[in-house]
């Protein structure tokens, strides 16, 4: 009894005869699926000016950096500006978060110390004024254990914590760490 579908060929090779099979459904569809989006991409990519792989990553790339400068364009930092932001209870708020998110396990909760050193009296040690705070935070002290948080907060982050760590200043808190660096009058 033999089946239509396995006939074989009369043609035979290094002595191996072969059967005369069409070839799988699946195959074929799968053949012809690819054919049809490989000239879909043709005419999207090389006819209508779809973006490149290359031109994706440039965009992205430029999102990724405009997304931690803060902006497109940085700007100025001044003492002045960031005092201004102490007005503003939003961005105090939102800096006394990510100080407790961030900051807490080395200057303790209410900044008094631990590891790292007292943010409420009036004793610094990479200076006091805004600027050099926010210089502080962005670069971090590498050589004294405090993170860069440049690549890890944005710009407009950074200047809240800043914020908040200006009303910290001056408070001297019960059970702080002794004083470190040196005194600045105000």
């Amino acid at each position: 009894m033999s089946d239509d579908k396995d006939q074989l060929r009369d043609s035979q090779y290094d002595g191996i005869q072969e059967y005369d099979n069409d070839l799988p459904k699946w195959w074929v569809g799968t053949f012809v699926i690819t054919v049809v989006f490989s000239f879909c991409y043709w005419i999207y990519y090389h006819n209508f000016g779809g973006q490149t792989q290359e031109q994706r990553f440039e965009e992205k790339y430029k999102q990724h950096l405009a997304m931690y400068e803060g902006s497109s364009t940085k700007e100025e930092l001044t003492d002045e500006s960031l005092f201004e932001l102490v007005s503003s209870t939003n961005d105090v708020s939102e800096g006394q978060n990510i100080y407790a998110q961030n900051c807490v396990v080395c200057h303790a909760a209410n900044g008094g110390g631990g590891i790292g050193p007292n943010l409420t009296d009036a004793y610094w040690i990479h200076g006091a004024n805004p600027v050099s705070i926010f210089h502080t935070v962005e670069n971090g002290v590498v050589e004294k254990g405090m993170l860069a948080w440049k690549g890890v907060l944005t710009s407009k982050q950074m200047q809240q914590v800043v914020a908040y760590v200006l009303t910290l200043k001056n408070t001297n808190v019960a059970g702080g760490k002794e004083a470190q660096g040196e005194k600045v009058q105000e």
